[in-house]
């Protein structure tokens, strides 16, 4: 049986996100959990997240966890969800400035504030509700979602990278920014897969079903 562990460090809709990896393959064993060894023994590793990037930093490293997150994630499927892609970059600009974890080249910034789109509409802060997302690249874990389909945002800050290679998916809110990113078995998303409906549930699907590979 495939087993699908979801990070616990303390925030984040965990339960949430690990009911909607439960409906979409019921043969999956899920657990929320924040040991070593549910973490070493999972065929695929979920990071979910919502709240401040320097409280997340803080709570993986007062759980002992940063290292062997590290380690699991270098050998396993990983999906990193909102905050969860965040954490991933080098550094933010929140909480006066954090470093990530550094597994993807770039950096998180906050949206200006006023903040207006191209036709001079102003844009609330954060981002919050549907928006199209664009697929840049092709990936197993878009397979049966269509191109510009709606996902579910809640964010204030946005990531920015230069390495277009690792960009899967692009956003705008009176900018563009990075709506998914992915490096060789790490893939995050910016949105709430758990919150989009249906496409949300297919991507869901498709990280379940996903080697890591491609």
């Amino acid at each position: 049986m495939n087993k699908v562990v979801v990070i616990d460090y303390g925030m984040g809709n965990l339960r949430s996100v690990a009911k909607a990896l439960e409906h979409v393959n019921p043969k999956v064993q899920v657990k929320v959990s924040s040991q070593a060894e549910d973490i070493r023994a999972a065929d695929h590793i979920v990071f979910p997240g919502q709240g401040a990037i320097g409280a997340a930093m803080h709570a993986l490293e007062s759980r002992g966890l940063n290292e062997i997150l590290l380690h699991q994630m270098g050998q396993k499927p990983f999906l990193g969800i909102c905050l969860g892609l965040q954490v991933m970059m080098e550094s933010s600009e929140e909480d006066g400035g954090t470093k990530g974890l550094g597994l993807l080249k770039g950096e998180v910034k906050r949206f200006p504030d006023p903040h207006y789109d191209a036709n001079g509409t102003h844009l609330k802060v954060p981002h919050m509700g549907w928006n199209q997302l664009h697929q840049t690249r092709e990936h197993p874990l878009w397979n049966n979602i269509a191109q510009d389909s709606r996902f579910y945002f809640v964010h204030s800050y946005y990531v920015t990278t230069e390495q277009e290679n690792e960009i899967m998916g692009t956003c705008d809110y009176g900018l563009n920014f990075v709506a998914a990113a992915c490096l060789d078995n790490q893939f995050a998303v910016q949105f709430h897969p758990e919150k989009s409906a249906a496409d949300g549930l297919q991507l869901l699907k498709n990280f379940l079903d996903w080697d890591g590979q491609g």
